[in-house]
């Protein structure tokens, strides 16, 4: 095990209040050599899927034996567990709420246990600030090379919640691909769900002729960068996460298009 870890933190907290710097101080206190991350503090608050999404497009990009941290918690203080999930490459500690669904559904391999080994958590425990009393220090042992099976027992009925899938269908002889908006990012891009695999038209040279319908309105270019696009023109892009996105240059395509998060998204292929 390398000397120096590293912990990422995502959560739902924002960067107003002392949450963040409160966990980071447990951590540290702990053990002082690790390594801390900040993934994203700005997941909505109480949102699941949006934690999910965001902890799936980003823990891939970290070194071997990183712990992933995630605090997306609108049940803290009710039953449900704390769970510690291992992969591999990887450790996350997070509440069994789904949170880590995205893993469970790229990871072939993940072994998940419910902690239970309270002799490493912070006294009292709140029933409002389990990422401070619980999470955190559960990071910070596991970084100090404290084995998982030290913090409980292997459990196979942890939460997964269902990530919106794109379905296919042909007809009156088109392919209609029907997706949905993941997400709107900070520049006013919206992400759906849809990926090459769904659409593989999209990207053959040349592409067919194609319609993204969303909200009433049609997108009908796809372009290769946002530097591409035209001023005011609305376009389909290729994003670094590897979903199809609907994007401006230097512009808001949400704000343009009035669409948010759940907004049906369909792909027409004319020909």
């Amino acid at each position: 095990m390398p000397d120096r870890r590293v912990i990422t933190l995502t959560t739902d907290f924002g960067l107003t209040d002392h949450f963040v710097g409160v966990m980071k101080g447990v951590i540290l206190s702990i053990h002082p050599d690790v390594e801390l991350v900040d993934i994203s503090h700005e997941v909505g608050s109480y949102d699941i899927n949006e934690g999910a999404l965001t902890l799936a497009q980003s823990y891939r990009y970290f070194p071997p034996g990183t712990i992933h941290l995630v605090v997306v918690d609108p049940g803290v203080g009710s039953a449900r567990r704390p769970i510690l999930a291992t992969t591999p490459r990887y450790h996350f500690v997070a509440p069994d709420n789904g949170v880590l669904s995205g893993i469970y559904e790229r990871e072939d391999a993940v072994e998940v246990r419910h902690v239970t080994a309270d002799h490493y958590w912070l006294k009292p425990v709140s029933h409002t600030f389990h990422g401070r009393d619980i999470f955190a220090p559960v990071a910070a042992w596991l970084s100090k090379g404290v084995e998982p099976s030290n913090f409980g027992d292997v459990i196979n009925d942890y939460i997964r919640i269902a990530l919106p899938k794109p379905t296919r269908r042909e007809e009156s002889g088109k392919w209609r691909v029907e997706g949905a908006v993941l997400r709107i990012d900070k520049f006013g891009n919206v992400i759906t769900n849809l990926t090459p695999e769904d659409a593989p038209e999209l990207f053959r040279e040349p592409p067919p002729s194609f319609c993204i319908a969303i909200n009433g309105h049609e997108v009908t270019t796809l372009r290769r960068s946002f530097a591409d696009g035209h001023s005011s023109e609305v376009f389909a892009i290729l994003g670094s996460s590897g979903y199809i996105e609907i994007g401006m240059n230097r512009g808001s395509a949400a704000q343009t298009l009035q669409a948010g998060r759940g907004a049906p998204v369909t792909v027409i292929l004319l020909r």
